[in-house]
């Protein structure tokens, strides 16, 4: 029988916290990648607003994971003006959570 995980970080990741250090790095990188392609801001204005080098921007469209910490992320993500909320819940059995933009899109309807 194959074993079924929640996620593939859960599949490839050695510990249940490593894992979950990658899921919120990639939705955090995702987001920001996001709000960069719907902005059309070159990865220079990109640079420019997130106080970081065009080589960064360019690191993290191409979705090096590896080379972003999490604060890292949540900081060029204040600076794109997401806005981040953190769920914190106890027990093995995951809850499905809604994306950022799944939550802009819910409080945008009202």
């Amino acid at each position: 029988m194959t074993k079924r995980y929640a996620s593939v970080w859960d599949a490839i990741e050695a510990t249940p916290e490593a894992a979950e250090n990658m899921k919120l790095r990639s939705m955090l990188m995702m987001a920001i990648q996001r709000h960069i392609k719907d902005a059309n801001l070159s990865q220079g204005e990109a640079a420019k607003r997130f106080g970081v080098t065009q080589p960064r921007i360019s690191t993290l469209m191409n979705g090096r994971i590896d080379l972003f910490a999490l604060d890292t992320l949540v900081n060029m993500a204040a600076a794109a003006g997401i806005r981040l909320e953190v769920r914190l819940h106890e027990g093995t059995k995951p809850r499905r959570i809604r994306t950022i933009r799944q939550r802009q899109r819910a409080l945008a309807a009202g």
